[in-house]
Order: C-alpha cells, then sequence, then structure tokens
C-alpha cells in the first residue's frame, strides 16, 4: 500500500510568538521531510494553520514547492488546503506551478476548516463555509482540468481567467478532500473526489459505517466510474519495548489532541446556530449529556492513532485500511513537543521496521486507486 508522512510544525509552547522556538520546530520538521524519500515514503504532505503554535505551515504548497527541488520521485500532497480562506485562482495556479516543476507528483487535499480563530484571523463568516468549500472545489476542479476558470457561485463569482501554466496533466485522480462530518460524504461524493480522513471525534469504525453514503452519491453522480479509495492519516509513535511504546505513544498522542481541542473548540457554545457545523453541535450536546469529561474524551481519541512496536503499528494500520477500504495511510512523527531525538528515532524505526511490511502487504496500491485489492499472499 502507499505510505507517506506529514509534517504539521507543531509548537505547543509558543504561542507567544517566541521566533526561537518557532525557528527550532521548522528546522527540524525540514531535516525529517528531507528525508522520506530516502527511507522510502511514497509521498510528503503538508498541513495549513494559521495564528498560534497548534501548526505553523500556513501555506502548504509553498512548503511542497521547496520539496519539489529536493526530491525526485516522491509524491507531494496537502493535509490540507483550507478552500475557505482562499481564492480559487491561486489554488488552482499554485498547484499547477508544483506540479509542473515535480514532474507530476501534486496531490491535492481540500478542506473546510473548523477552528474559529482562523475564520476570525481571516474575517470570513462560518456560515458561509460549506459553500465556499464547494464551490471553490468546483471551481479548482475547472482550472485544473479545462486550463481556465469562469465561474458563477452562490459565494464564487469568477469571470473568465486563464490558468498559466497550463496544467499539463489531470488531477482527475488526485483531488481529494478531508471528511469529518457525516453530511459531507455524499456532497464529496457527488463532487467527484476522493476522502481524506483525519482521525478526529469519529472512530474508524463509525467512519465506515457512513461511506457507502459517499459511493452511492459518487457512482450516481458519475455513472460508469468508480469513487477513489480513501487515504487515512495517524499520529503515531513506534518502539521496540511495548511499555514504552504504549507510555510515550499515548502520552504524546494525547498530548496532540489536547492541542487540538483547545485549537478548534468544537464543543464550544460558539458551535451553535452556525450553518453547516450542526454536527459537530449536536456531538457536543451529546457528550455533555452523557456526562463524558474532556479527559474521556481525549483517552477516545488516542485509540484512532497508531502506536506500538512495529508489529502492532503494522496490524493497526492494516486493520484500518480494510475498515475503510483504503489505498494509502499518511503518518505524523512529530508532535506535542516531542524531544528532537525522539521524533526522529519514532520516524527511523517506522520506516526501517513498519514501512517495508506495509508496501509488501498490498504492493499495487496507490493514491488514485478505484479497484478493490487483494492482499498479496
Amino acid at each position: 500500500m502507499h505510505v507517506g508522512m506529514t509534517a504539521i510544525f507543531q509548537n505547543p509552547e509558543g504561542n507567544d510568538g517566541n521566533p526561537d522556538l518557532d525557528a527550532g520546530v521548522y528546522t527540524v520538521e525540514y531535516a525529517m521531510a528531507d528525508k522520506a524519500e530516502a527511507l522510502g515514503f511514497d509521498s510528503l504532505w503538508g498541513v495549513e494553520h494559521h495564528f498560534n503554535g497548534y501548526a505553523m505551515c500556513p501555506d502548504p504548497l509553498k512548503f511542497l514547492t521547496y520539496f519539489a527541488g529536493r526530491t525526485q520521485k516522491i509524491k507531494l500532497g496537502t493535509m490540507v488546503v483550507v478552500a475557505p480562506w482562499h481564492d480559487a485562482v491561486r489554488v488552482a495556479e499554485d498547484s499547477s506551478v508544483l506540479d509542473h516543476v515535480s514532474g507530476g507528483r501534486n496531490i491535492i487535499g481540500i478542506g473546510r476548516g473548523v477552528a474559529k480563530i482562523e475564520f476570525d484571523g481571516f474575517r470570513l463568516d462560518m456560515n458561509q463555509s460549506r459553500q465556499l468549500l464547494i464551490e471553490n472545489i468546483q471551481a479548482t476542479q475547472m482550472g485544473l482540468e479545462k486550463g481556465y476558470i469562469e465561474f458563477q457561485g452562490e459565494v464564487v463569482k469568477q469571470g473568465y481567467v486563464q490558468i498559466r501554466p497550463k496544467p499539463a496533466r489531470s488531477f482527475a485522480d488526485r483531488i481529494y478532500a478531508s471528511a469529518a462530518s457525516p453530511e459531507s460524504y455524499p456532497i464529496f461524493g457527488k463532487l467527484g473526489v476522493g476522502l481524506l480522513f483525519i482521525p478526529g471525534q469519529r472512530t474508524w469504525d463509525q467512519i465506515a459505517g457512513d461511506l457507502d453514503a459517499y459511493r452511492n452519491a459518487f457512482r450516481e453522480a458519475h455513472p460508469g466510474k468508480s469513487p477513489p479509495m480513501p487515504i487515512f492519516a495517524g499520529w503515531t509513535f513506534v518502539d521496540e519495548d511495548a511499555a514504552r511504546a504504549e507510555e510515550l505513544g499515548k502520552k504524546y498522542i494525547n498530548g496532540y489532541i489536547e492541542s487540538a481541542l483547545g485549537h478548534y473548540q468544537t464543543t464550544g457554545e460558539h458551535m451553535k446556530g452556525i450553518k453547516g457545523y450542526e454536527y459537530y453541535a449536536a456531538a457536543a450536546d451529546r457528550m455533555k449529556a452523557a456526562g463524558v469529561t474532556r479527559d474521556q474524551q481525549s483517552s477516545a481519541f488516542v485509540n484512532n492513532h497508531i502506536w506500538g512496536t512495529p508489529e502492532q503499528c503494522v496490524e493497526k494500520i492494516k486493520a484500518v485500511r480494510e475498515q475503510l477500504g483504503a489505498c494509502a495511510f499518511l503518518a505524523i512523527f512529530n508532535y506535542a513537543g516531542m524531544p528532537v531525538e525522539e521524533a526522529k528515532r519514532n520516524q527511523a524505526l517506522f520506516a526501517a521496521k513498519v514501512l517495508p511490511k506495509l508496501k509488501a502487504y498490498m504492493p499495487d496500491l496507490d493514491v488514485g486507486a478505484r479497484a478493490v485489492l487483494e492482499p498479496a499472499e
């Protein structure tokens, strides 16, 4: 199967904007990303976040364009470009540039965004986010497939403009959308894009149970065509010692989850009444009614991620892949203030002991795959 790695640029101690701390995070993340191809990973991914230390990569396409010049064959993906914060023309232009300079190695992940701090910082109304997401995906698809955008939607209105450099290759199998709320699944199916799952409030069982809605919507909107197999990500901690893997894996993954809960504030009262975010408000009410504490919430999220010995990590990743019918896994190795040497050890051990087994497990499975393949003997 396809296995990638993602740099998230997290500085949980750096919300005061200390430039030395931020610079240290960048030094480590670029050094680890620079090893991705040599270590055997199939792809390198960057995230987009703004305005605090939760994640400090405001432009993943720019990050990946640097690595287009540092690599030869590794694929380069966004996890994700947050569409409501961008002009579709610029997303299409920047994606076309990256695809040209990388020789066709760009994978575009697109998402909606959830954090109020980020929408407020960009002076945007969260009530418009779902429509902005849909129309920006449609406009970006037009730009990358036709070489121009001419679009008149409810919120996105763009007169005719060419995308230059003109895209040289189709992106039909290379656009994925980040799916969090179940309501988004049929929307993405109609749009004809793949699904990218970044673990959050929902378990893999719940996600797998809702995938039929996406697949049915895709087939109805695109007769005769099978939907792409999903991609899933996981915060990863691997160690040869099972006890150490469990102790530190839970510690650091829980630390990341605590930072995510603080950044997104999905249980906050502000979520109520915002159009398109009804799922988050209802989920918060259900947890409150059930008496679920923040510690319990964090603990449940830990099980969505990947920690253990190399053998345990292989089996966990394979199990999720089979649940989702997925084609690719993306590992995150450095997060929650993990010491630099620990993060590098984590990446190196995964590459040495986990990566080869996953790639041998389903060797023909790659991003963009549509057929359901059987595991190799």
